[in-house]
């Protein structure tokens, strides 16, 4: 791979002055648009990441920008943004150093300060960043190495034998392995501490050629690999402008402070967490807070005390069940929802007392949580107005790698929880080819979030980006104050035998309505030759609901009567060619993707009793 060369200074400067006009643009058409769910215009223009990074460093200096377990018994390390740029600036340094500028740097491992540290580093003047996901298979891992041409890779030690195998095949371009954690395993690996005292020294004696690194705003900067639940691997290549823009335009629809910690669940590589739960608080001045792991999530809140969690449905859905399984036990869902009940009236006056009656609650969330942005997939809008009804706020958003994420979002003022979002301010949106009945068809954006395309995938590349619109696969509607509501992919669509369209994802939400199904996969019965079509449901009941009901020792048979019992009911509401007919009984959790989605071409994931 051959470094990009370097822009003579005069047309560099001029480029600059481009971006920077080009930020300033965005900047100016948030002070002056008419939208009326514009709520926060005090957006700062950011004409690249770097720039960002900088800027932030200088205005919030001494703030925390990160929260950091160093182990389990020891309490939140606090970085502040002042550290948090010497540090990128060493690093950066050091990879000048041996050779990375301009070129392909991997990052991969579980979300820490060296991960963020390694993006940044990466990003802002050195080359292009390619965050990889630590969950796929050392093959997987070779294959996405070789074809990004990655010549430097960043890792946690769990990944350093992986490594070490995939240098000794030398089918990849790896010049540089760089381990996160603490000291080098193996002879060919250098220390993130070891190189950052590299870098350290030179810019001491007076080293700048990261400090003025050339970035161009609209080149790719980040290169995605997404996956979905199809297993088909595209890169996305993403610019500083794509991120750029939804750091600046998203958080005026929900308030984003210096004050506030995002507390950071969803790994990293996910440009969901990356641009949202990362980017955009280091943007505003915020903090964020790593999570050691789902099983101390409990304990790190109550610790670090966050105002904020992004995540997806399947985390929300369990604290949401949590909870109310807790006050069950405790015997007092009958007076909690009295109070909820009395407490929506008592709000519309201005006497909130749920602050009194729901501490107990929102005191394991830290006690000082304000809001939940959940997005990835559809939720139960139920589920988000069972926080609300807590004090907890909560919002949904629409995003897709290919955007940076960010299509829509709710805002803080007028969320709807049953919209995916509403398409932001500078941004627009359309439906393609709709229903002329409903108003279903493919969802198509537009905007300065949308990629520039697949890496080495012209034809992906044009199908997707057709008539200047990004085609995101999602069928839905959008109604006349541009909210987005999604029934489904297009991809997952089960056209009837007589041509009627089921939207598998509209029954996988019945059924996650009850609270005996944990997880379901709606899909069509690929076997059956009869004149109707035959709708299956796979069911992963939920262990605690089914013992509430029917005793820890519940057979087969009788889970069987019982998922059949809440699917009767489903039914009755639905038209005959949506009908659920069959039903399977899983033992076993579904194979889901990283970002906690069910593989819905997998075939074992439709295996179970059928009951």
């Amino acid at each position: 791979m051959t470094p990009r060369e370097l822009i003579p200074e005069d047309e560099y400067r001029k480029i600059k002055a481009e971006d920077h006009a080009r930020a300033q643009a965005q900047h100016d058409f948030i002070q002056s648009t008419d939208d009326p769910y514009v709520y926060h215009r005090d957006q700062r223009p950011v004409a690249d990441i770097k720039h960002m990074l900088e800027t932030s460093a200088e205005l919030f200096a001494d703030r925390i920008a990160f929260y950091e377990k160093p182990s389990h018994n020891e309490p939140f390390r606090e970085i502040t943004y002042r550290e948090m740029k010497k540090d990128v600036d060493a690093l950066g340094t050091a990879l000048h150093a041996h050779d990375m500028r301009g070129k392909r740097i991997g990052v991969m491992g579980e979300n820490c300060y060296g991960w963020a540290l390694s993006y940044l580093a990466a990003v802002c003047g050195t080359g292009v960043v390619v965050p990889l996901d630590k969950e796929l298979r050392q093959d997987e891992i070779e294959h996405l190495v070789t074809e990004a041409e990655v010549a430097c890779i960043f890792y946690t030690k769990n990944y350093t034998k992986m490594f070490e195998k995939i240098k000794e095949s030398g089918d990849t371009q790896l010049e540089l392995f760089i381990n996160l954690d603490g000291e080098t395993m193996e002879p060919h690996e250098v220390s993130l501490a070891s190189i950052m005292a590299e870098g350290a020294e030179l810019i001491a004696r007076g080293n700048r050629a990261f400090l003025d690194a050339q970035v161009l705003r609209q080149g790719m900067g980040i290169l995605l690999y997404t996956s979905g639940t199809t297993g088909v691997a595209k890169g996305v290549m993403l610019s500083h402008e794509n991120i750029c823009t939804d750091l600046m335009i998203p958080p005026t629809t929900f308030l984003v402070a210096p004050e506030d910690i995002f507390f950071l669940i969803l790994p990293l590589h996910h440009t969901y967490a990356c641009t949202c739960s990362f980017l955009i608080p280091i943007y505003r001045g915020a903090a964020v807070a790593f999570c050691e792991g789902l099983r101390y999530i409990t304990d790190n809140l109550k610790e670090v005390k966050p105002t904020m969690i992004l995540g997806v449905p399947l985390i929300f859905e369990n604290f949401h069940r949590k909870i109310w399984q807790n006050v069950r036990k405790q015997g007092k869902e009958k007076l909690l929802r009295r109070i909820i009940k009395v407490n929506r009236v008592t709000k519309r006056v201005g006497i909130d007392i749920g602050k009194v009656f729901f501490k107990q609650i929102t005191d394991t969330f830290g006690g000082r949580m304000q809001r939940i942005i959940c997005g990835g997939a559809a939720i139960d809008p139920a589920i988000l107005d069972g926080f609300i009804d807590l004090g907890i706020g909560a919002l949904q958003g629409y995003g897709l790698t290919e955007c940076a994420p960010i299509c829509a979002l709710n805002p803080e003022r007028a969320a709807r929880s049953a919209s995916a979002g509403h398409i932001l301010a500078g941004f627009d949106g359309r439906i393609d080819d709709p229903n002329p009945e409903t108003g279903i068809g493919e969802i198509c954006v537009k905007g300065d979030n949308v990629m520039l395309g697949y890496y080495k995938n012209e034809e992906a590349t044009n199908e997707a980006l057709a008539d200047g619109w990004y085609h995101t696969g999602d069928y839905g509607y959008i109604d006349k104050d541009r909210y987005v509501y999604i029934t489904g992919r297009k991809k997952s669509v089960i056209i009837t035998k007589t041509g009627e369209n089921v939207f598998p994802e509209e029954l996988e939400y019945l059924l996650g309505r009850t609270e005996i199904v944990a997880e379901s996969m709606v899909w069509q019965s690929d076997a059956d030759i009869s004149a109707d079509s035959v709708i299956v449901a796979t069911i992963l009941p939920d262990p605690e609901a089914v013992a509430e009901q029917l005793g820890k020792n519940a057979t087969d048979d009788a889970i069987g009567k019982l998922l059949w019992s809440e699917v009767d009911k489903i039914n009755a509401d639905l038209p005959y060619f949506k009908k659920i007919k069959r039903v399977i009984l899983r033992g076993a959790p579904f194979d889901i993707t990283t970002s906690k989605k069910i593989k819905r071409f997998v075939t074992e994931n439709r295996d179970g009793l059928e009951v």
